[in-house]
């Protein structure tokens, strides 16, 4: 997740470990929803898809992305470069199509996207695209940053176990599950685009280059779920292991917000925690992670995220430390909302869009 500064006066304040002490403020509470993708069949088998993604799959995949190998995964250098060809190796041998129009996985961002003067090299956002048996027009996007903050001038690596190691690797094991439903005859009606972006770390570089360069039109685009942090507990939940912050999902659409929560009542009865989306909220973390891009373009977006802990952004942030129970039962919580918005019946309506300048 980027770092956020506010300047006050002549000093900086840096809003990163400790979080906001707010009260919990609950969006309106969701109506009742129906939900009964694929005519119902869907939730019958969904269940069993759900039970693909585990503990094991997902700490071996992550022991390997956020190791010392890929350096840090700094945009643009070596490491982060290694980081792309694993994912896009990974879904070449799980035989999911590439997102791209060259069939080649990679959409470039050109050094000269970035910041003037930032040093950075040319980088790349990896694309991996499942089509639709129905409605292919339409197209979700799951979305995590494959980048972190690189090696220091010690030679420290940071790995980014948590952020955001653990976001990519849920969209593999995401990626997966939908793979294995296709193969057993249960396509998802609606398209699904896994979103890799680079340059979160910097400024959201790499998001903010998709939705200006969209390979699939915005205007197409259902939703964007962004998973960044959803490996550990925080401050505020160091005993809870069965919790997540839900950000945004009630900032463009109702509906979204209201499948979201009847989703998680059906399947899971996990603890969503929405004082991060109270209005004037001191952290601003709905405008701090890659969703926010999409949602400037009134796409409806959901982020889950699990807080700030004490290795965030620090040498620290290592794969042992993943609280994998947690981190599985996440990454199947935004599995089955993918699934019910890719198979239900319509879209999410946007009705509370962001005026246009």
């Amino acid at each position: 997740m980027k770092k956020l500064f506010f300047i006050l006066g002549c000093g900086v304040i840096l809003l990163s470990c400790k979080e906001s002490k707010e009260a919990v403020v609950t969006p309106e509470k969701p109506v009742y929803i129906d939900v009964t993708s694929l005519e119902g069949d869907g939730n019958k088998v969904l269940p069993k898809y759900m039970e693909t993604i585990t503990e094991t799959e997902l700490r071996e995949m992550l022991f390997v992305y956020a190791g010392d190998e890929m350096e840090g995964r700094n945009t643009g250098d070596p490491g982060q470069k290694k980081a792309a060809e694993y994912l896009r190796t990974y879904y070449k041998e799980n035989n999911i199509s590439s997102g791209t129009p060259d069939d080649n996985y990679y959409q470039k961002v050109p050094k000269e996207f970035f910041r003037k003067n930032s040093g950075l090299n040319d980088s790349e956002n990896v694309l991996a695209f499942i089509k639709g048996s129905e409605k292919p027009e339409e197209v979700l996007v799951i979305s995590a940053h494959l980048d972190h903050v690189g090696i220091d001038s010690k030679g420290n690596v940071y790995n980014g176990a948590d952020d955001d190691g653990s976001g990519t690797i849920a969209l593999l094991e995401i990626a997966e599950a939908f793979k294995q439903a296709i193969e057993d005859g249960y396509p998802p009606k609606r398209s699904i685009l896994f979103l890799h972006v680079t340059g979160e770390e910097k400024g959201l570089y790499g998001s903010k280059y998709y939705t200006e360069n969209p390979v699939y039109p915005l205007e197409n685009t259902i939703a964007n779920l962004n998973i960044d942090m959803i490996g550990r507990n925080d401050f505020e939940h160091p005993d809870d292991n069965d919790y997540v912050y839900l950000i945004g999902s009630d900032k463009l659409s109702t509906d979204l917000h209201n499948i979201s929560s009847a989703i998680n009542m059906k399947y899971f009865n996990m603890n969503l925690d929405y004082r991060y989306n109270a209005e004037n909220e001191p952290n601003r973390f709905y405008y701090r992670s890659d969703h926010y891009n999409f949602a400037k373009h009134n796409v409806p977006i959901i982020f889950y995220f699990n807080g700030v802990h004490e290795d965030y952004h620090k040498i620290s942030d290592t794969p042992d430390k993943i609280n994998y129970p947690l981190y599985q039962r996440r990454v199947k919580l935004v599995f089955a909302t993918a699934w019910e918005l890719v198979n239900r019946e319509e879209r999410p309506v946007v009705d509370k869009a962001v005026p246009k300048p």
